[in-house]
């Protein structure tokens, strides 16, 4: 089993990495919601617990997360190649998912972290609309739909989340910037995580961070 993990501040465009390198990688995307989804559906008993947290809108207890993600690893078997998005986010996470996956053989081949300036993630997040009725995600000046206000896939109504205006988003990546920086060093201090600039437009981010994955070595501007 080989796993993947990006990295990254909230605009900092891991699902969409994500998404673009699965369609032609070996790796499997699995984010954190992906993840919860599927076990509540399944209706497990870890899913069911799951299930309580979210509906009282509570966060997942880390000890109930990784069995979550036991049961999605496990799914895939041996041969198995994730790249997970919004997983690990705390030092603890990462103590968890690395005791889980020796106990199944597997290697944390890389982290990938998709580095941007804070300004540029405000920009990016302030900028985001989503679709009411399919959640598909466009933006003001970078993807915008064919039609203002409408979403192309499925013509509902697009508009800005909640914690998609400024003052929210400068508070989340705070709380981004105390949970993640002790991982970041934890990573780099284990020899596997590189840095990417995730400031730049999305086929050539996609297409390095591709390449990177391929290589099995380190980027030029690895750090």
């Amino acid at each position: 089993m080989k796993l993947v993990i990006l990295l990254g501040a909230p605009g900092s465009g891991k699902g969409t990495v994500a998404e673009r390198v699965e369609e032609t990688s070996g790796y499997v995307h699995v984010s954190t919601g992906d993840m919860l989804r599927e076990a509540v559906k399944a209706g497990t008993e870890v899913g069911l617990n799951a299930r309580g947290y979210m509906e009282r809108g509570e966060l997942v207890p880390d000890d109930v997360m990784i069995k979550v993600i036991e049961e999605r690893m496990d799914a895939g078997g041996e041969d198995a190649a994730y790249m997970f998005d919004g997983y690990p986010r705390t030092v603890a996470q990462a103590e968890l998912l690395e005791k889980s996956l020796a106990g199944r053989g597997g290697v944390l081949e890389k982290v990938v972290f998709l580095d941007s300036p804070r300004e540029v993630l405000i920009r990016r997040l302030t900028g985001r609309r989503v679709c009411r009725d399919c959640g598909a995600c466009f933006h003001i000046t970078t993807m915008q739909p064919k039609k203002e206000g409408v979403c192309d896939a499925c013509g509902g109504e697009l508009y800005q989340r909640p914690d998609d205006e400024e003052e929210t988003i400068a508070n989340r990546l705070d709380v981004y910037d105390r949970q993640t920086e002790s991982l970041v060093s934890r990573y780099e201090n284990q020899g596997v995580l590189v840095k990417v600039d995730s400031d730049q437009q999305v086929a050539p981010l996609v297409k390095e961070v591709a390449e990177l994955l391929e290589s099995g070595t380190d980027a030029a501007g690895a750090q």
